[in-house]
């Protein structure tokens, strides 16, 4: 029988790889794309989980779903620990996804207090996902703070334009032993194959799907994406000549021979 290839965060399996955002969707679409993007965990920002407003996010989220709340607004690590002891007091767990942005321009994540805010919250019993600009020596920062794993952008969160990162997504990971859940500016499947193709452990999307004209099957497009990156990375890719050409049956044997 077949492994299930399945992979690990926070003492809990998963089988998806696919880590859904629900922040720029309306609430009623939320099961629905969670539904066919087959998501074991979804990202939450904790300000969406206020009990005293008429909606409130986890009445649609599925149950069986991990929930992974971001400290989304937080510019500081100190606010960032705050928002997280805050999401864990209204019932999202102990998985936190660190968000600590300075600038409102380009919203580029602060590698400095993400770092932190990842030792103070690891030290707490939290399950810590930060989010992070892929550089190799932050990386290695938040492994030795206590990191679960390591959230990369792949262009400006946002943005849709791809992989504008790749060369240190790459670096990241062949060089850091946690799981490396590449986040931020995907912006088609493809793209997420082509991650998956590189070794990443899981994707995490929200503005493709949430900006597309049909957010279900774009859900479902990137399960299908994410699935076959996958597939491919384990078969193991096919080698690239540097130079010329290689023909796919032997040059012998012509008829005139």
């Amino acid at each position: 029988m077949e492994k299930k290839d399945t992979w690990s965060l926070g003492g809990r399996e998963f089988s998806s790889r696919f880590i859904l955002g629900s922040g720029k969707y309306s609430m009623e679409l939320i099961n629905a794309a969670v539904e066919q993007a087959g998501a074991e965990i979804i990202t939450l920002a904790v300000r969406r989980t206020n009990t005293k407003q008429s909606e409130n996010i986890l009445d649609f989220i599925p149950e069986h779903v991990t929930l992974l709340p971001n400290t989304s607004g937080a510019r500081t690590a100190e606010e960032a620990v705050r928002i997280a002891r805050m999401g864990r007091e209204l019932g999202c767990g102990d998985f936190v996804k660190i968000e600590i942005m300075k600038d409102s321009k380009y919203l580029l994540p602060d590698n400095v207090e993400t770092v932190k805010a990842t030792e103070i919250l690891a030290k707490e019993g939290f399950i810590v996902m930060p989010y992070m600009y892929p550089d190799l020596y932050t990386a290695r920062d938040l492994v030795s703070a206590g990191a679960a794993a390591v959230m990369p952008l792949a262009a400006p969160i946002g943005s849709n334009k791809g992989l504008a990162t790749r060369e240190f997504l790459q670096i990241l990971i062949d060089e850091i032993d946690l799981p490396i859940i590449v986040d931020a500016g995907i912006g088609k499947p493809s793209q997420a194959c082509e991650v998956m193709e590189m070794g990443a452990a899981a994707v995490m999307a929200n503005t493709a799907i949430a900006t597309a004209g049909d957010i279900p099957a774009m859900a479902s497009a990137f399960r299908k994406a994410i699935e076959a990156g996958r597939s491919a990375h384990l078969s193991g890719l096919g080698r690239v000549l540097e130079r010329g050409a290689s023909a796919s049956d032997p040059l012998t044997g012509f008829l005139r021979d």
